[in-house]
């Protein structure tokens, strides 16, 4: 049914009913480090350790320790007594405390590596009463990538859609929450349909698509000062917008010459450029993180494939070939990896292929998965899920807890860049 692309474009009805936004970690233990982030000395009015905690485990590369199992609850380095955690099977240790700090706080902590009896980082953060939790989240980055040597993306955000109500009185929302779905906060409400955020690179605008004037137009949207600015309006099909590394465009869906195809819009003089030329239906595109070039969805073979094309448009190049259906790309930020929407057992799931390997395989197991979306440092997947859920995938790894919730049906969301 190549028909099935412009159906998910237009036709919001179709989407499944979801009555909660859960955002679901899906991982196990097998090959994950054993790490203790024990609770933090002093007061303050979130639980950083915990917050901390639940950021490492989120990632699908730790196995956490529950406090009511923690041998003992030291502040610092000189209080721990290592053989203690090594009798538990912990390999790494978070220990620290909290103090006022000129109106604000101060997490102090420190991360041992207890096999060798090391200390691996001593940091400071400081953060204000209403910045707490993202305060935690920048320790979980700091430790992360004390362990692991890659940057950790707790500190960042995302973007999603929610829907609420029905009709004649539905509403919907583009809502921007931390990475761990707390803090959500509405940017944009509308009583006609809100779809597809993206993120501008430096995290802080907004492209969608917006059936406010009862057609499809894109949008562009200071998140911080709520600014708009209607940037595409053709007749028919205006659609999936990406952004392009430097900011500066956006690669589009549409129809205005008659088939739709993918195009990229110069945001400074409006002029847009035809990458694709096809009876097939062209859409979904994003961008390579060089900017050399674009993925986008295509059913240029008889059904939806992944495809590539240079900036300068030219013949594509079909990416995809594991299962009958791939749509929907999203590159990793490093440029290895892509993730896919993918057919899979009577329905759809989230894959993920090596663009140098070649080698191919699912990160998830449910019937009705959409929407895929990297974090920065190209280590996790967010994507949406059918029965009401957000997941997080680690790209080595697998998720199952349930973090937050948010009334209203949810979808399309969208893991924003490092904040700057």
């Amino acid at each position: 049914m190549p028909r099935l692309l412009i159906a998910l474009l237009l036709m919001l009805a179709a989407l499944p009913a979801r009555a909660v936004l859960q955002i679901d970690i899906t991982q196990g233990t097998d090959g994950t480090l054993p790490i203790a982030v024990v609770p933090f000395g002093g007061s303050a009015p979130e639980d950083i350790a915990q917050i901390v905690s639940s950021d490492l485990a989120r990632s699908g590369q730790f196995n956490t320790l529950a406090p009511n199992a923690m041998p003992e609850r030291p502040m610092d380095p000189q209080q721990v007594n290592l053989d203690a955690w090594r009798a538990v099977k912990r390999d790494y240790l978070v220990v620290g405390s909290v103090r006022p700090d000129a109106g604000n706080f101060a997490l102090e902590f420190y991360v041992l590596d207890v096999i060798n009896g090391k200390q691996l980082t001593a940091m400071s953060v400081t953060a204000s009463k209403s910045d707490l939790r993202m305060g935690a989240h920048r320790v979980a980055d700091i430790v992360y990538e004390a362990i692991t040597g890659v940057k950790g993306a707790f500190a960042t955000r995302i973007a999603y859609i929610t829907e609420t109500g029905q009709p004649p009185v539905r509403r919907y929302s583009l809502e921007v929450a931390d990475s761990d779905g707390y803090n959500p906060q509405s940017i944009l409400e509308s009583k006609e349909p809100v779809m597809s955020p993206a993120w501008s690179k430096d995290g802080r605008k907004l492209a969608y698509v917006s059936f406010e004037s009862r057609r499809s137009s894109i949008y562009v949207q200071d998140v911080f000062s709520g600014r708009r600015e209607l940037v595409s309006s053709f007749p028919s099909i205006n659609g999936s917008p990406s952004w392009s590394p430097d900011g500066r465009k956006l690669a589009l869906t549409l129809s205005k010459d008659g088939n739709a195809e993918i195009y990229v819009l110069d945001l400074a003089t409006r002029q847009t450029t035809r990458l694709t030329n096809s009876a097939a239906i062209d859409t979904e595109a994003s961008w390579l993180p060089d900017g050399s070039g674009i993925v986008f969805t295509s059913d240029r073979g008889g059904r939806p494939q992944t495809y590539q094309v240079g900036v300068g448009g030219g013949a594509p190049k079909r990416l995809t070939f594991d299962g009958g259906y791939n749509a929907r790309p999203s590159v990793s930020p490093d440029g290895q990896f892509l993730a896919t929407v993918q057919s899979c057992g009577g329905g759809f799931c989230i894959a993920v292929l090596d663009l140098k390997t070649g080698a191919s395989r699912t990160v998830s197991k449910g019937s009705q998965d959409e929407a895929p979306s990297y974090a920065p440092n190209s280590a996790m997947l967010l994507y949406a899920s059918g029965g009401g859920v957000l997941r997080v995938a680690s790209v080595l790894g697998q998720a199952n807890t349930t973090l937050s919730l948010q009334k209203g049906k949810v979808r399309d969301p969208a893991w924003g860049p490092f904040r700057q």
